[in-house]
C-alpha cells in the first residue's frame, strides 16, 4: 500500500518562502510521476506541479512558474515543492499525488492521472 504525506505548510507573509516535503512510503516503482495540486476553500483542486522521476522532467502551471520548484530526492522517496515570492493568491491546501508505473507524466496537471493522494498540508500567505 503506497501511502503518501505532506508536511512542512505554515503561514508566511506576501513575499515569503516555504517548502514541503512529500514522503512516500511503501512499494512504487522507481520510475513514477510525482504532482502537487492545492485546493483553497469552495474551489476546485488545481495543479501546480510535476516531476517525472525517471529522469527529472518537471512540469508547472503558468500561475506558479519561475515562483516554485519542484524536486525528487530519490534516496528519500520525498518529493518537494519549493515556493518563492509567495501571493496571498497561493493561499491553499497543499495535496501530492503519485502515479506508478507509467514511463512518463503524460497528463501532469490531470487529477484522474494519479491513483494515490497524500491528505494535504495547508499553506497560509497574508498580504
Amino acid at each position: 500500500q503506497v501511502q503518501l504525506v505532506e508536511s512542512g505548510g505554515g503561514s508566511v507573509q506576501a513575499g515569503g518562502s516555504l517548502r514541503v516535503s512529500c514522503a512516500v512510503s511503501g512499494y512504487i516503482s522507481s520510475s513514477h510521476c510525482m504532482g502537487w495540486f492545492r485546493q483553497a476553500p469552495g474551489k476546485e483542486r488545481d495543479w501546480v506541479a510535476a516531476i517525472y522521476t525517471g529522469g527529472g522532467a518537471t512540469f508547472y502551471a503558468d500561475s506558479v512558474k519561475g515562483r516554485f520548484t519542484i524536486s525528487q530526492d530519490n534516496a528519500k522517496n520525498t518529493a518537494y515543492l519549493q515556493m518563492n515570492s509567495l501571493k496571498p493568491e497561493d493561499t491553499a491546501m497543499y495535496h501530492c499525488a503519485a502515479v506508478s508505473g507509467v514511463g512518463y507524466c503524460y497528463e501532469p496537471g490531470s487529477v484522474d492521472f494519479y491513483n494515490y493522494w497524500g491528505q494535504g498540508t495547508q499553506v497560509t500567505v497574508s498580504s
